[in-house]
């Protein structure tokens, strides 16, 4: 199995504080006992450094980076997938969606992942579902 990681499930791994903390916690330890492939951008990656640093400090940028992203494919996204993602944002007319979120689905899409780990309602509206190991926990 494959899951795309979002900033969403990474905050929310980082921040104790966070109400979907304790749910991702296990659904993290439940990805790595049944071996999923994880994904994630480059984008992701700093928006959830800048998020990180400004909320809950270097600290949890530093936990980031040496214990989650080692874990990660990271896919950078490219002049292709920047434009791509730039057409769906502007398409899509929302002010709630994000370019990182229209490049993430692009990236899911291109790279065949199957299934999300994110809180971020756009993922489930785009058609990418929780594995089962995570969406069996309810936030």
């Amino acid at each position: 199995m494959s899951a795309f990681v979002d900033t969403s499930a990474l905050l929310a791994l980082l921040d104790a504080d966070e109400k979907h903390h304790a749910q991702a916690v296990r659904s993290w330890q439940r990805l790595a006992e049944v071996e999923t492939a994880l994904t994630t951008s480059n984008y992701v990656l700093l928006e959830t450094i800048a998020v990180a640093q400004r909320r809950l400090g270097i600290g949890a940028v530093r936990a980031l980076i040496t214990e989650v992203v080692p874990l990660l494919d990271v896919v950078y996204v490219d002049e292709a997938i920047h434009g791509a993602g730039l057409t769906a944002l502007i398409v899509a007319a929302r002010r709630d969606l994000s370019l990182v979120d229209c490049t993430s689905f692009e990236i899911i899409r291109r790279q065949g992942v199957g299934h999300a780990f994110a809180y971020d309602r756009h993922f489930a509206e785009q058609g990418f579902a929780l594995p089962e190991e995570v969406r069996q926990h309810p936030g």
